[in-house]
Order: C-alpha cells, then structure tokens, then sequence
C-alpha cells in the first residue's frame, strides 16, 4: 500500500518483542525500537508507537503510562498502541485517557501487527488527502470536525478489514467518496460500482451475475457480471434500499459463500469481492415495512459507518468551500469573504456537500467580483425573501404554456447573472446549439 516511508517507535525492554515486530513489519516501514523512555530521542516523527505498558518486568508497576503521555503530548497526531500480557481493566482504560488510540494483548501475531498498521497508514492517507486535495486521484475527505475525523478514522479502522461494509448516510453527504477511500486500503484491485436503482429489476441479476449465451432473449454471448468483475478487489452497491425483495435473496446468498452463477449457467463460480453498500434511507424501518430483508440487513451492517449531514459539521463548511474554489482555478480565481462564509454556515443545506458543490459553481461563473460576498451567497440560495409567497399557477393555461414560461424566466435569470452562453449552457445541463435555439424561440434579448 505505501508510496512512503512511515516511521514506528517501539518501546519495550524485550529484546524478542522487539525483534518479532521488527520482522513482522509491512512494506515501507522503519522501526526504531528502545527499552526506556530515555532513549527516545526528542524532536523526532513517527507515525505510530507500540509502547509495552511493564517496561521492567514488574506487573504492578506500568510505566508505560508515562511513556504513554509522553509521546502523545510531544506529538499530537501520534497513533499509540498500548501493549500487555496484562489486561486488567482499569490498566486498559487508563492507556486510553493517557492518549493510546487503542490497547493489544501480548502476545502479538504478525497478521495483527501488520494490520493495525495498515489501518495507521490509512489513516494518514487521509488526513495527508485533506492537505493536498489536488495531488489526490481520488477525492479527499474534507474536514477537520470532531465528526470528520471520526469519520476518517471509521475509514482507517474498516480499510484492511474483510466482509461486507455498510455506509450510511443522507443523499449527497459522500457515501462514495467514502467507498472509494475505503477501496484505497485495496491498492490495485478492481473496484466497481453498481447503482441499484438505476438498473432495472428485469436485467439486474444478469448485469451483476452474468449470463451465458442463449440464457434468454438478446444473450447471444456470454456475459461477466459485475461481481465477477470485482474479483479480488471491491463491489460496491450505491442506493442498496432500491434493491427489489425477491433479488434480495440471491445478493444474501453471494454474501454468505461467495459464489456467483450467471444466468442460464449450470455451475457456480467463486469469487473473493468485499461488498460495500450505501443507503440514505433506515434499513431497520424499511424491514419493520417489510421492504427489505431482516437477514440481508443484518449481514450488510455488520461493519458500519454513519454519515452525518452538513447541518450537523457546520464546521467543515470553511475546508469544503476553499476546496471548491480550489477546484475552480485557474479558470477562475475567486475568494470568499468573511460574510458569504457566515452565510453558508447559516444554511441548513438540505441537499448537503453535493449542494454545495454545485452553490460554488454557480457562484464562481456569476459573480461579479473575484471576492465572493454575502450577497452573491444570498441571491443562489433565495436568503433574502424570509416568508416567500407561494407561486400561483393558472392550470387552466395548460401545461405546456406553464412549463414553456418558467423555461423562459430560468433562461433569462441565468443570463442576467452573466451573459456568457458557454457558461450559462454548462450550468443549465444542455448543449450551446439547444441554448441558442431557446434564446430565440422564447425571443429573450442577450446582453452583450
């Protein structure tokens, strides 16, 4: 997994222990390894620490608590593990409040030291994401919230772990970019995505299983599905809710053995896919409705990350929009004012980072000026009318007539914010020649 080097203190006055580790270290990892705290040497980084908490053999004296302290108030980003044959639990909670991020029992096997450090370089991957946003092929987690960095740790902890995973969260918070930096744990291994409710019930299971030639009308070859696809790597299954009740069943069953049979086929072929799922909606109500299976949603939830809405990490707003513009540039260099960023932290953004995303492309096209104000933000997001009056429609004029008019005022209000035809054509989602040929039939002027 490791483009770089990551650093590993380890400090315990057993000479074995210290070897095992050293030996049991991943790929693009230093170890340097010390009996006392006083040979740790001062000013030093390291991106993890293994601390034995009986450094002279006495069981009731744990001086690896002050080594504990130590280390996390000379480095605050430090992940300390705690590690005793010991597991008292007064001991173990103490580690905690001391500053370990987690507690390990002696002895330790090579497969858990290996993966509790691919869970720390995960960790640092996506904290090192935040940072330099736009060196990162996929997108960054963006936040430094008590709830992002929740999050990101979430990540770090599920990254190396098998079976499925469930993400939970409303539409447009990023249950994908989390999939994705989940998958990241899995460097060069397929990760394929599959929307379920884009698929229709009639082709889903040929589209995710596939089919041999002949198996049914149009199959005139043999088709990979996508969990075939995913092989070795990830599978992950957007808007999981949308997925029909009688195909629930065959998606449980792949859960449990792993095996796939592609339509018309006679025998079974195992694959090694972890499932990751997302849904916006509450697996736990849609079984009490009978939408969704009980057992399905017991295997999927087993490992699980919940998504709070931006209304919740309002104090992520100030990262995301710099992250936002960034993305802008150069096209266009804009900044934010201290009062548009009042503005959008007032806002309950209802369609959350994915709103906001498209707040800041609106706003970099139509603002006036290269500093974004309180204004431009109020007039995107209709701020200034508290109690707007609601729209009277005169039915009886037909639909057409009413959508032909309202196509009009959107038209005009776009190229009133800034007359740019390529522009205003990305924002509307339609192509330069239909823009034109609206422009005329509705016989609305262009300022030039």
């Amino acid at each position: 997994m490791a483009n770089r080097k990551y650093k590993l203190l380890v400090v315990d006055d057993d000479d074995l222990i210290l070897e095992s580790i050293h030996m049991s270290l991943p790929e693009g990892w230093d170890m340097l390894g010390v009996q006392r705290k006083q040979d740790i040497p001062k000013g030093e980084f390291f991106h993890a620490a293994f601390v034995d908490m009986h450094l002279t053999g006495d069981i009731t004296k744990p001086e690896g608590l002050k080594v504990v302290k130590y280390l996390s108030q000379a480095q605050s980003n430090l992940e300390i593990v705690a590690i005793s044959g010991d597991l008292d639990r007064d001991l173990m909670e103490s580690c905690l409040v001391a500053g370990a991020s987690r507690f390990l029992a002696k002895p330790l096997s090579t497969e858990e030291i290996r993966l509790i450090l691919e869970k720390i370089e995960v960790l640092f991957m996506l904290n090192d994401a935040t940072l330099r946003a736009n060196c990162t092929k996929t997108d960054p987690w963006i936040g430094s919230s008590k709830i992002s960095q929740m999050i990101k740790r979430n990540i770090g902890e599920l990254a190396a772990e098998n079976g499925p995973i469930l993400i939970e969260g409303e539409s447009g918070t990023g249950k994908e970019v989390v999939a994705k930096l989940l998958h990241q744990g899995r460097p060069s291994t397929p990760f394929i995505t599959v929307n379920v409710a884009s698929i229709p019930e009639s082709l889903f299971e040929s589209e995710v299983f596939g089919h041999v030639k002949g198996s049914f009308t149009g199959a005139d070859q043999n088709k990979m599905g996508l969990a075939e696809a995913a092989n070795g790597g990830d599978l992950f299954l957007d808007e999981i809710e949308a997925l029909p009740t009688n195909l629930q069943a065959k998606l449980l069953r792949f859960l449990e053995d792993g095996e796939i049979r592609r339509v018309g086929a006679k025998d079974t072929l195992k694959v090694n896919v972890r499932v990751i799922a997302a849904t916006n909606r509450n697996l736990e109500k849609m079984v009490q409705e009978e939408k969704f299976r009980e057992d399905l949603m017991w295997r999927l939830n087993g490992k699980k990350i919940f998504i709070p809405p931006l209304r919740q990490r309002k104090d992520d707003i100030e990262e995301l929009s710099q992250y936002f513009l960034e993305k802008e540039r150069p096209r266009r260099n804009k900044r934010l004012s201290a009062e548009a960023l009042e503005k959008l932290k007032a806002y309950d953004w209802p369609g959350n980072i994915r709103e906001l995303k498209r707040v800041f492309e609106h706003l970099c096209f139509s603002s006036p000026l290269p500093i974004l104000r309180a204004e431009d933000v109020a007039k995107i997001l209709n701020l200034n009318e508290q109690h707007p009056e609601p729209i009277r429609l005169d039915v009886k004029s037909g639909l057409h007539k009413l959508l032909s008019s309202h196509e009009k005022q959107i038209i005009e209000m776009a190229l009133a914010d800034r007359p740019d035809i390529d522009d205003v054509a990305k924002t509307l989602q339609i192509s330069r020649s239909s823009l034109y040929k609206k422009i005329s039939d509705y016989n609305i002027e262009v300022r030039r």
